[in-house]
Formats: structure tokens, C-alpha cells, sequence
């Protein structure tokens, strides 16, 4: 870009910098939605509440039922199949 051009783009500039924040924002909540560990973490602790007696087998499945959903929602969207 000349520099004509970039003086006339100076005051975009901070709408720029503004949008590339929220991107980079946007960018790390998505990678912490989709990111399966802490639901592998919370059907681990499920199965130790269920051998523990914490909870019983109705609940045990439907939390998990839950949580396997999660999961497939997730890894679907790391193979980029959406879902």
C-alpha cells in the first residue's frame, strides 16, 4: 500500500485492532468448548461416583448418556463434519 493509502486508512485502524481482539477471543472460547478433556474428566469421576454408591445406575445413565453426546458433538466438530 502507498502511503496515501495507509494515511487514509488510519481511521479504521482501531476498528481493526478491535475486530482482531475479538477474533482472537472468539478463537479461545471455541477451543475451550470443544476441547473433550474436561468432559472425558467428568464421565471418569461419573463411573467413580457410581462404584463409590454417590449415585445411582438411573442417573449414571443419563448423566452419561449426556456427556457420550457431548462428545460426539465435539469430536464431530474436530473432524469439521459440524453436526
Amino acid at each position: 500500500m502507498n502511503l496515501l493509502g495507509e494515511i487514509a486508512a488510519l481511521p479504521v485502524a482501531p476498528v481493526r485492532g478491535v475486530l482482531w481482539v475479538l477474533q482472537r477471543v472468539v478463537e479461545a472460547a471455541e477451543n475451550e468448548y470443544y476441547d473433550p478433556a474436561p468432559v472425558e474428566q467428568e464421565l471418569a469421576a461419573l463411573e467413580r461416583q457410581l462404584l463409590a454408591g454417590e449415585i445411582d445406575e438411573e442417573t449414571f445413565d443419563r448423566r452419561e448418556d449426556e456427556l457420550l453426546d457431548r462428545l460426539e458433538e465435539i469430536r464431530d466438530h474436530l473432524r469439521g463434519t459440524g453436526g
